[in-house]
């Protein structure tokens, strides 16, 4: 609601623009009738501009705070499952029992995909790139729920964001499957989301997979802690392709295009790739001496955050399932030893207590995920199957308030102003 105005003052002009507050976080100043003025703002990367009205997601970086629907997310990665997020987060409270056994029946119950899907991956060569495989399936699926694309039928929304949730993990276990040529593994009705996706990513025809309820815990921290996280790259990206009016898988596709950008989604498959270049304990002391070396390009990737500055609050829990399926699996590989090195050194070194540069959530998930058997290549996957319900849930929480326009961002023109055009000769 507005409780004051600020005053922008253009030559003589004077502007009366009003203060927005929420429930928590920066005001906001309210720029939208500035057009009207002849003026617009300027703000690249849109980092002081509020893109939405959302009752989702809350960020305090400088505190550590992130929250979703109210709730803390370390609360509810160390006491809660990924479906009971997706239910608060799609629907805005925390299910009653009753509630979140329906909703988890009805998430079961739509984990199988059209066998036709499966024709798609033949058209894929067989060491393309999963996420590539991914955009091109996810948007597809539209094609095979013509009767559910009304985007102005909550009903509808929500069976689309049903299906969404339940059929990623198939999705992403599919990429990885095709990849390796083993057979597609269907999806199984008595095992548990992230049970069930394990599953489909390791079991063989020829063998019983025992699924451990170490890593079973740790895969669906991984789902919680990557669930949503306010207005990113690719929530944007979403929100942004779903104000035209696009179906849902559409815009899921979008956002996972947008999500496989380096910048945005590649984090934890930078920290390993950067473990790979350390590659030895005893190389660690080289490597920490170039990240205090402002004159160094070489930078520590999983440690510190942009949104964060004080702590990453995923990280704490990330870290404690970390070490639980290590210390389960006991596996002797020289880069897990190095990142176990190098979190004692960040944990116990004053430098980066002093620059906050603590191991964040990618730091752990990326070391978690190599553990159990994931390729690097798939990393982003996995976090597109987890980000699925917070775009989802913005989407659907977009189209269901009134007055909803077109994006349409504005720009500061620097190119030729109006010149005539000579024809060529011919």
């Amino acid at each position: 609601m507005a409780n004051d105005t600020a005053t922008l003052k253009v030559g003589d002009k004077e502007i009366e623009l009003p203060i927005l507050t929420g429930t928590a976080g920066h005001p906001v100043i309210d720029v939208r009738a500035l057009g009207g003025h002849g003026y617009f703002t300027f703000d690249p990367g849109f980092m002081a501009t509020g893109s939405c009205e959302s009752s989702i997601t809350f960020i305090d970086g400088a505190k550590g705070v992130l929250l979703h629907r109210g709730y803390p997310i370390d609360e509810l990665a160390r006491d809660s499952e990924y479906l009971e997020v997706c239910h608060m987060l799609l629907h805005g409270h925390a299910p009653t029992t009753e509630e979140y056994l329906q909703f988890k029946d009805t998430i079961t119950r739509h984990t199988l995909l059209h066998e036709q899907i499966n024709m798609f991956f033949h058209g894929f060569r067989n060491d393309a790139h999963p996420m590539a495989m991914l955009c091109g399936t996810v948007g597809a699926m539209s094609s095979f729920y013509h009767s559910d694309l009304d985007v102005n039928s909550e009903e509808q929304r929500l069976r689309s964001a049903h299906r969404l949730i339940a059929k990623m993990p198939t999705l992403v276990a599919m990429c990885y499957k095709y990849n390796v040529g083993q057979p597609f593994v269907y999806p199984r009705n008595d095992l548990s989301y992230a049970g069930n996706f394990l599953n489909m990513m390791f079991s063989v025809p020829a063998e019983d997979y025992k699924i451990s309820p170490t890593v079973e815990l740790a895969m669906d921290r991984v789902f919680i802690l990557h669930a949503d996280h306010e207005q990113n790259a690719s929530t944007s990206t979403v929100r942004l392709a779903g104000s035209s009016g696009a179906n849902p898988y559409a815009c899921i596709a979008a956002g996972v295009a947008s999500l496989w950008g380096p910048a945005h989604g590649g984090a934890n498959e930078a920290c390993l790739e950067m473990l790979e270049e350390i590659g030895t304990v005893d190389r660690i002391p080289e490597f920490i001496d170039r990240a205090k070396d402002k004159d160094d390009s070489f930078r520590l990737m999983g440690f510190g955050h942009r949104v964060y500055k004080n702590h990453d609050p995923r990280a704490t829990v990330m870290r404690e399932s970390c070490h639980e399926v290590l210390a389960e699996l006991k596996l002797n590989d020289p880069l897990l030893e190095v990142a176990m090195e190098l979190e004692r050194i960040a944990l116990s070194d004053p430098y980066f207590a002093e620059k906050k540069l603590f191991p964040n959530v990618d730091f752990y998930s990326g070391i978690i995920l190599k553990a159990i058997g994931i390729p690097t290549n798939m990393f982003t996957c996995i976090f597109a199957l987890s980000r699925t319900v917070g775009w989802i849930s913005h989407w659907h929480e977009m189209l269901s308030q009134p007055g909803q326009k077109i994006g349409r961002p504005r720009q500061l023109y620097t190119g030729e102003g109006q010149r005539k055009y000579t024809p060529i000769k011919r």
